[in-house]
């Protein structure tokens, strides 16, 4: 299909080659680019782009006219894209990582704890160790870690390790006293306590859980939260990020960004977390601001937890543990009451739901809300992950946006089979699905819980393989998306599910001038090669936040 619409590019002008501009000092032309961009929903490609004042003036072939005095960039065949947009990720979370020990991909529980050692060995003052990444799901025996694993690392300090998921954690035997968490504990509504056969808590701390201890950790100041801030928008900017759906913002993050504003390299679509006190604080669903660079028009909810710590609500129980089904985080009726405030406040409702039960639930919430009243709000699932085929074209129906994230497949292809089964695998990361019912969809990766690097995305939503090309012929690839499909939903459907379409996500003319600019052209490499792609530069409004240092 791309070929095709290559092949007419010359007959793409856009009725502006016999057009003069007037002169502007602020006009830039992009010219002899492998461009892409939408019209719509249609894939437009063109060979010369026009800014002017920060945003797209005109696209076309090198018929299109240049204006008077405009500088001119010859780009020699470099593919220029849409900036990409991530539709869920945790901004914070993801430069706090910078401060803190980094256990993503670690391969062994040995390999974690060197991790931890020399973290605690080059921060002797840290009065907490604090990470973030780990995944038993990688280890040879898979086994959940324990406090006793801790033990000696740190030279008595506190340790609180967060799952990749973000929905575990795992402490040392200081950090549970500290907390005052020992067997006579009870479990929080929501929430589990692991423990040993004893009856003592082994360490981990599932979903809710997770309160008792996240209640005693130290703040950071505000000069280290402005330079996780800083860290995060650098690390966007380098894999090409021009937006993101910030998923479960409190009211000291939104502060932050309102006092940053105007340093931002990235437009933030803040989902407030599901506190009305925030929400009042925020003053309500403000929308985007002037410069089109900061909103809170959402509210983030949970309703379970995670499929890799078996916190994902299911009908029926896991295939690998019987007589468990996860847990709602809510109890009988209060997620019902937390959506509908939401949705009563005017915002749009944003609810994180991985397992079956839980979709269910949230789409029989969504459906009690008046049609009149769904009508335009966009009201979203983030996940989506585990569904039943029916609900599936009932999310459909109900005008429910699936905020899916390509790469945690191929992140759980390993193990969730074993979790739930090889028939409710139907319904799991089912995209194609998701497409056929006519779902509208927005992708991102959930970072720091995955790489925020869209092109990782996009390789999985096209291949379903690891960066190793297996399984050969694609995890369940009968549910892969094109190419197309798959760019769509990182820039036009993510800045849909974020009420950015008027203004980003389609290079068309009048929105903004975000983009990224790369060697090699998305739609011709091999699949094998996509992950690999990297931004020679990124741009947001018509200037360049990013530039690859050769």
């Amino acid at each position: 299909m791309v070929r095709g619409l290559v092949g007419a590019l010359a007959g793409l002008s856009f009725g502006l080659s016999a057009l003069s501009f007037g002169l502007s000092a602020q006009s830039l032309v992009l010219d002899n680019v492998t461009g892409y961009g939408w019209q719509g929903d249609k894939l437009v490609p063109f060979s010369r782009l026009v800014i002017e004042d920060g945003k797209v003036l005109a696209r076309g072939d090198n018929r299109l006219a240049i204006p008077q005095g405009a500088e001119v960039r010859d780009l020699a065949g470099k593919t220029v894209l849409p900036g990409l947009i991530d539709a869920h990720g945790h901004v914070m979370a993801l430069g706090e990582g910078t401060l803190n020990v980094d256990l993503t991909g670690a391969k062994s529980l040995a390999d974690a704890l060197s991790r931890v050692a020399r973290f605690a060995k080059k921060h002797p003052k840290l009065p907490w160790i604090q990470g973030w990444g780990w995944n038993q799901e990688l280890w040879p025996d898979k086994r959940m870690p324990t406090a006793s694993d801790l033990a000696m690392l740190t030279d008595g300090r506190p340790v609180w390790l967060s799952r990749v998921d973000g929905h575990a954690g795992w402490a040392n035997q200081a950090a549970l006293t500290l907390a005052g968490i020992n067997a006579k504990t009870p479990e929080p509504s929501g929430g589990q306590i692991l423990r040993g056969r004893d009856g003592q808590p082994s360490g981990v701390l599932v979903d809710n859980a997770m309160n008792l201890m996240t209640a005693h950790l130290p703040q950071l100041s505000d000069a280290l939260r402005g330079q996780a801030l800083d860290a995060a928008l650098g690390i966007m900017a380098k894999v090409g990020l021009t937006g993101v759906g910030d998923a479960g913002v409190d009211l000291p993050t939104w502060q932050l960004y309102q006092q940053r504003q105007a340093s931002l390299t990235a437009r933030i679509y803040a989902m407030l977390e599901a506190k009305p006190a925030t929400w009042q604080a925020v003053k309500g669903p403000i929308g985007w601001q002037g410069s089109d660079l900061l909103a809170a028009r959402a509210v983030k909810v949970f309703a379970d937890g995670a499929l890799g710590s078996r916190g994902a609500a299911m009908l029926a129980d896991y295939s690998d543990k019987p007589g468990h089904k996860g847990s709602m985080l809510y109890g009988p009726g209060e997620l019902e009451k937390v959506m509908r405030a939401a949705f009563d406040a005017g915002f749009q409702v944003n609810v994180h739901a991985i397992g079956d039960a839980a979709n269910q639930r949230v789409l029989d919430t969504f459906a009690s809300f008046p049609p009149s009243e769904r009508k335009g709000r966009r009201n979203r699932i983030e996940h989506a992950q585990v569904m039943t085929l029916g609900d599936i074209e009932r999310m459909a129906k109900l005008g429910v946006i699936a905020s899916f994230q390509p790469t945690h497949a191929t992140s759980d292809m390993n193990m969730a089979q074993s979790r739930i089964g090889k028939d409710r695998l139907k319904g799991a990361y089912a995209w194609r699905s998701l497409v056929k019912a006519g779902v509208k969809m927005a992708a991102g990766s959930d970072f720091p819980v995955e790489s925020p690097n869209p092109f990782y995305g996009l390789y999985a939503a096209v291949t379903r393989q690891d960066h190793h090309g297996q399984p050969k012929e694609g995890w369940h690839k009968e549910q892969a998306l094109t190419r197309e499909e798959a760019l769509y939903d990182f820039t036009r459907g993510a800045a849909y599910a974020a009420f950015m379409d008027k203004f980003t996500g389609s290079l068309a003319p009048g929105q903004w001038a975000d983009l990224v600019i790369l060697d090699d052209d998305y739609f011709t490499v091999p699949d094998s090669d996509i992950w690999q792609l990297k931004p020679r530069e990124t741009w947001l409004a018509g200037k360049a936040v990013y530039r690859r240092v050769e």
